[in-house]
C-alpha cells in the first residue's frame, strides 16, 4: 500500500509539473468570446469624423440579425452592428473594449441578456448578469461613451431548451435594468412593453420562433430606438 501511495504522489507531482510548464494545459484553449469575429473588421475601420454620433449597437443575435436592416431602416446614420449569435453578458463584457471602446463611439446600445437567462453558458443567476451589465455600463463611461440599455425582449419559451419559463425572469432583469439605468444616468430602452404578449412572450408575426424578430417586429424597434439614442446624445 506504501509503494502505491508513492507512485501515486510521484504521478500528482509530475502531472503538476507539466501542466504549469504548458499553458496550453494550464487553461482553456478556443476563443470562447468569439473575439476574433470582428477583429478585422475593427482594424480597418476608419475613426469617426468629428461630427459623427457613431453609435454600436452591441449584443447577441437579435443585434446580429437587425445589423442587416440597418441601411434600409436607419438610412445615413453611423450605426454599428457588433451582436454575435448565442453570446451570454460575460462574454460581452469580455470583448466589450475590442469591439466597442475602439469604435469609438458616442453611444452604444446594449441588448442582451436574454442568452444568460437561457443558460447558454451555464447557469446564471439575475445577480451574475446585473454585474456584467454594470461593467459594461462602467466601462463605457470611463471612455467617455453614452449607453442606452434596452430591455430584454419577451421570451415565453426557449425554443432550443424548454421549459425554463423565462418570462418572469426577464421582467425581473428588466426591472433591475430600468432602475439600474435611471440611478446612473443611462437611457433605458424598453421594448418589452411594446411586444410582449398576453404571455409574455413574443407574437408569431413578431418573431416566427417566439425569441429572434422577424423584420416587422425590427421595424417595431426601429423609432424607440431611434428615440433613445437621441435622449443619450441629448444628456
Amino acid at each position: 500500500m506504501n509503494q502505491i501511495l508513492r507512485v501515486l504522489r510521484r504521478c500528482s507531482l509530475a502531472l503538476c509539473l507539466t501542466t504549469l510548464a504548458s499553458p496550453a494545459l494550464a487553461q482553456p484553449t478556443g476563443d470562447w468570446a468569439s473575439l476574433a469575429r470582428y477583429r478585422d473588421a475593427n482594424a480597418a475601420f476608419p475613426a469617426p469624423k468629428p461630427d459623427e454620433t457613431r453609435v454600436v449597437l452591441y449584443g447577441d443575435s437579435i443585434t446580429e440579425v437587425w445589423a442587416r436592416y440597418f441601411d434600409a431602416m436607419f438610412p445615413g446614420k453611423p450605426y454599428i452592428g457588433r451582436g454575435i449569435s448565442g453570446q451570454t453578458t460575460p462574454q460581452l463584457l469580455i470583448r466589450f473594449r475590442q469591439d466597442v471602446v475602439a469604435l469609438k463611439p458616442r453611444v452604444v446600445v446594449i441588448l442582451a441578456g436574454t442568452n444568460d437567462i437561457a443558460g447558454n453558458t451555464g447557469l446564471s443567476t439575475l445577480e451574475m448578469i446585473e454585474d456584467n451589465f454594470a461593467s459594461m455600463c462602467e466601462i463605457a463611461r470611463s471612455n467617455g461613451i453614452r449607453v442606452v440599455l434596452a430591455s430584454v425582449l419577451p421570451v415565453s419559451d426557449y425554443p432550443w431548451k424548454r421549459g425554463l419559463e423565462p418570462a418572469p425572469k426577464i421582467i425581473a432583469l428588466n426591472d433591475w435594468i430600468r432602475r439600474y439605468a435611471e440611478a446612473n444616468g443611462h437611457v433605458y430602452l424598453d421594448f418589452h412593453t411594446a411586444m410582449a404578449d398576453e404571455r409574455g412572450g413574443l407574437s408569431p408575426e413578431l418573431a416566427r420562433d417566439g425569441v429572434h424578430p422577424t423584420e416587422s417586429g425590427y421595424r417595431l424597434m426601429a423609432p424607440l430606438l431611434d428615440q433613445a439614442i437621441a435622449r443619450a446624445l441629448r444628456r
